[in-house]
């Protein structure tokens, strides 16, 4: 377990990238950056989807320093948040007060939800949140006061059993979220992280980098079975800590993430097959033989065991890319 527990820190900062994803308010199919001064120009959202387009935007275009709580199964943890833009490059860094030490930071653009060339993915960041629509059922709730500021509540809830739903508490004047809370298939609250004192949120005065079209990668593996409107993820998963026989891969519905990791048995300190309960996420361990080599297949996310589970049984092996 303490290796799945290294397995589980390392993901930070890809499941970090994965969940923040956006929409376009202006911005053109073929635009590879975002002036976030439109932001001021825009009348207030009036329904839940323009709500969730605002604070997505405003995700990448407010520099900001914060203090914050995680609540869920591991207890109270308390950690202060930064968020800058230096150059169209956006600079995110968390580090975790008490408990074990963890500091992650993020340096990106304003991602993609998938592959260049991809028949479904949309060609900008601009369809994710009409994606997200798809999925999830949007609702807006009434105002409360959260980190002493007028907040918005979002509901988002699955359309299907095969995702968890959330719940979020937008900052009135700026669209920031205040608070989320993740629930379970059950509707019961898992995990809420919350901002106790947003500090001197200002709107970034210039533009925000798209990340550019990346080609697909050549496994010598596929998911068999995704949930719907999952797609695997443009973002970089090499890792100093996975040798270069591990390949991992991230799949997002642009609200729920997964990840997918596949490496052969020998050379490495196998994980005990089954299901693991790693806080807020599930890991699901198969030890499998793929082609014709023994292998470890580690799917693990904030997601249902039972997709988990189906996703990790159904990966198959392309014989022609091996």
């Amino acid at each position: 377990m303490r290796l799945l527990r290294r397995c589980a820190a390392g993901l930070l900062p890809c499941l970090l990238a994965a969940v923040a994803p956006a929409v376009a308010f202006e911005a053109t199919p073929d635009a590879d950056r975002f002036d976030c001064r439109v932001l001021e120009q825009e009348p207030a959202p009036q329904s839940a989807l323009e709500w969730y387009e605002l604070s997505l935007w405003a995700g990448h275009c407010y520099r900001y320093d914060a203090h914050a709580v995680r609540i869920g199964f591991d207890g109270v943890r308390t950690l202060v948040l930064s968020h800058q833009v230096d150059d169209g490059v956006e600079r995110g860094q968390a580090r975790f007060l008490d408990g074990p030490p963890m500091a992650v930071e993020r340096r990106s653009r304003i991602g993609r939800l998938g592959w260049s060339g991809g028949s479904e993915a949309p060609p900008t960041p601009e369809g994710i949140a009409t994606s997200i629509a798809s999925y999830y059922r949007l609702s807006l709730g009434g105002e409360e006061r959260i980190a002493n500021r007028r907040a918005r509540r979002l509901d988002i809830s699955p359309l299907d059993s095969f995702r968890y739903g959330k719940r979020l508490w937008l900052d009135v004047d700026t669209g920031l979220t205040l608070k989320q809370s993740l629930l379970d298939e059950t509707g019961r609250v898992v995990e809420t992280f919350q901002l106790t004192v947003l500090e001197r949120p200002r709107l970034h005065q210039g533009e925000v980098s798209v990340d550019a079209p990346r080609e697909a990668p050549r496994d010598a593996w596929s998911p068999g079975w995704l949930p719907a409107g999952f797609r695997p993820q443009p973002v970089e998963t090499r890792s100093g800590r996975h040798g270069s026989d591990v390949i991992h891969r991230l799949y997002s519905d642009g609200l729920s993430t997964f990840s997918v990791f596949v490496s052969p048995l020998d050379g490495i300190e196998p994980l005990a097959p089954g299901l693991h309960r790693l806080g807020v996420s599930h890991a699901v361990v198969r030890h499998r033989e793929l082609g014709g080599v023994p292998r470890q297949v580690l799917v693990m996310g904030e997601m249902p065991p039972r997709v988990l589970l189906r996703v990790a049984d159904a990966l198959s092996w392309n014989a022609a890319d091996s």
